[in-house]
């Protein structure tokens, strides 16, 4: 039985379909994320699931139970959100208990199951401190212990990390992150920073204008992206995309005289004449070795530290490298940029579906 089933979910709002069709299945211990751009839809999707939002049609099921139309705390659901939502005059105890103590738990269980989650999220030393004496990180991991003490079917995270700067996004994803491995519990999250869906998803839905774009792990939505959406929003720097032609066996380069062999996987897709997109991530190209190539001028080099960052003309196509940092470059320089033919992604220029995986 799965421990969470969306069921052709969609939602409209006047003549507007917010959500158009949406079927997930996630079993018990997935960490779902969803993935996408301001005003995709995840956000709705999220509040469907937890109650907050009613769906136009279709269903929802925990735990093989349908909950359309059950009250969200009668869903089995916790809730995480961005702006950490607690009491500022309670201490920090008890927010995490709150729940708990409007369920009438016992006292005894309701302190040992917040020690618990304090112990988990190392904040046991903040237990008598009010909201306002805390940093955000630790404001979110109160937010999280709250809904941890539930033990629910499901968890709800919506952008729970959005509202941190970069050093505690990062310390706050790790945290999340041993906390599922721990628990084993099943958790949809949603984000719009694809580094938080690669590092913490062991599926993620990439969505687009209230579909879903593609659907699968971190490892195929970035090494086999079904759309060229995909393959530009995940990866940074995103996926170069080359105009091309299939050529007698080969792919021309727009305003190049570049030929580059057509893998035998893209043949019988791409024929003869066929305008076609070529996608290759930076990080693929280098600028040494065997393989296909690209002649380019180079641009502009960027050192972030831990890589060089080129951006480069083949023709009149701009694109960028993620070379070594040590890679010795030097103004207007022209580069012969290698690759491996695995690298190569073909997309149709007008459906944006990939050719082939």
């Amino acid at each position: 039985m799965s421990a969470l089933e969306i069921q052709n979910i969609r939602k409209t709002y006047g003549d507007v379909e917010t959500l158009k069709g949406i079927d997930i299945s996630l079993e018990s211990g997935e960490f779902l994320v969803l993935l996408g751009s301001s005003g995709c839809g995840k956000s709705t999707l999220l509040n469907i699931i937890a109650g907050l939002a009613e769906a136009t049609s279709g269903d929802v099921r925990i735990g093989g139970r349908s909950v359309l139309g059950v009250h969200p705390k009668d869903r089995d659901i916790a809730m995480v959100f961005q702006s950490y939502a607690l009491y500022p005059n309670l201490t920090v105890h008890r927010n995490i208990g709150f729940g708990l103590e409007m369920r009438k738990v016992p006292a005894q269980e309701r302190d040992r199951a917040v020690h618990d989650a304090a112990k988990l999220l190392q904040i046991e030393n903040l237990l008598d401190r009010k909201p306002s004496q805390l940093s955000g990180g630790q404001r979110q991991r109160v937010a999280i212990g709250r809904a941890l003490v539930r033990k629910p079917e499901v968890f709800l995270f919506d952008e729970p990390l959005s509202n941190l700067d970069a050093k505690l996004r990062m310390e706050m994803r790790t945290e999340i992150k041993r906390l599922h491995q721990m628990l084993k519990t099943t958790v949809v999250y949603v984000t719009h920073d694809q580094i938080e869906a690669m590092t913490l998803a062991s599926r993620i839905a990439v969505m687009r204008d209230g579909r879903i774009e593609q659907l699968g792990t971190p490892e195929e939505i970035y090494n086999h992206p079904a759309t060229l959406y995909v393959a530009t929003f995940v990866g940074a720097p995103p996926m170069n995309l080359l105009k091309a032609t299939a050529r007698d066996g080969g792919l021309a380069l727009s305003g190049s005289d570049a030929i580059l062999p057509l893998p035998a996987r893209f043949r019988q897709t791409a024929g003869n004449g066929r305008d076609l997109i070529l996608g290759i991530r930076p990080e693929a190209l280098r600028t040494d070795g065997t393989g296909p190539s690209i002649e380019a001028s180079l641009e502009v080099a960027e050192l972030t530290g831990p890589e060089l960052v080129v951006t480069a003309l083949a023709g009149h196509q701009r694109l960028m490298a993620c070379l070594p940092p040590r890679t010795p470059i030097r103004d207007n320089e022209k580069l012969t940029l290698f690759f491996d033919e695995e690298a190569m992604h073909l997309f149709d220029p007008e459906t944006g579906i990939s050719c082939g995986c």
